[in-house]
């Protein structure tokens, strides 16, 4: 049996996707390592071992991400092929939500925004608030940049105790804006606020920085449905806090199965187009 291994290298982790064919994934998983190079490798021996197979098996690598430039030539003597991170992320998400045309909100350690199509995926921003935006805030706001234990911490929390909400400034009915919506991350900090209390402003502030700007993105577009991927977007508490911002914008927010590992997806896609690498 020969596989194409799809490997999307981010700032912080390697996902990697085995392909038994084009539509046939074997199986998934994602390498923490000090390094882009270490957690590499390390995601290649993880998913071979995982599924049984040698790297005779593999009958190519393809690789997406900020990663894939540090890599040159073939890895192990199998042929190697970097494509275009922006592609591997729009084909991605249309594989994994049967769209046609969509927005992509990939958040990883940043925020990247690809228009995706059939016809083409192009990249139209980004922001710096993301992940790394999370971990690095929780590091002096919690004293903790595990990414488990500040999710563990925010569902105890409560934003009442510091986000200022519209209700907390107006006590008249704005038609476009409920009581409930945020006037200001962080814009009202009691003095009885708890870490569990920052850990859930900081998600809150995450998920509704990117899915506004991804609602703003789509304003003069037919778009209405949204797509986002990314480690980020797994969190328990993604959905809920995007399908918020939906309910203002008139967009529905979708956070496919398999969403950490849909760029590696896209990039093991393209093996089958070889025209798109680079």
């Amino acid at each position: 049996m020969k596989v194409i291994l799809g490997v999307d290298i981010g700032g912080s982790t390697t996902k990697v996707v085995a392909f038994e064919e084009k539509q046939r994934v074997l199986d998934c998983l994602q390498v923490r390592a000090g390094d882009q190079i270490t957690s590499l490798y390390g995601a290649i021996g993880h998913i071979l071992y995982k599924c049984h197979l040698t790297l005779r098996d593999v009958e190519a690598f393809v690789l997406t991400g900020v990663g894939a430039t540090m890599v040159k030539g073939d890895i192990y003597g199998i042929h190697t092929y970097r494509v275009k991170e922006f592609e591997a992320i729009g084909r991605g998400a249309l594989e994994l939500t049967g769209l046609k045309e969509t927005l992509v909100v990939s958040v990883g350690t940043g925020t990247a925004f690809v228009m995706a199509s059939e016809k083409e995926c192009r990249h139209i921003g980004g922001s710096g608030v993301g992940g790394g935006t999370l971990t690095g805030l929780a590091s002096r706001l919690l004293g903790e940049t595990h990414i488990d234990a500040i999710v563990a911490a925010a569902e105890k929390g409560s934003l009442r105790q510091v986000d200022l909400a519209i209700c907390d400034i107006s006590n008249e009915e704005i038609p476009s804006l409920p009581p409930h919506v945020t006037a200001a991350n962080f814009g009202k900090v009691e003095s009885t606020a708890t870490k569990e209390d920052f850990a859930l402003g900081l998600l809150n502030m995450v998920f509704e920085t990117v899915g506004s700007l991804a609602a703003f993105a789509c304003k003069n577009t037919e778009i209405r449905e949204i797509v986002v991927t990314g480690s980020v977007a797994a969190l328990p508490m993604a959905q809920k806090y995007l399908d918020g911002v939906g309910m203002l914008h008139n967009v529905k927010f979708i956070i496919p199965e398999q969403a950490i590992f849909a760029t590696a997806i896209g990039a093991a896609l393209q093996y089958f187009n070889l025209e798109d690498r680079i």
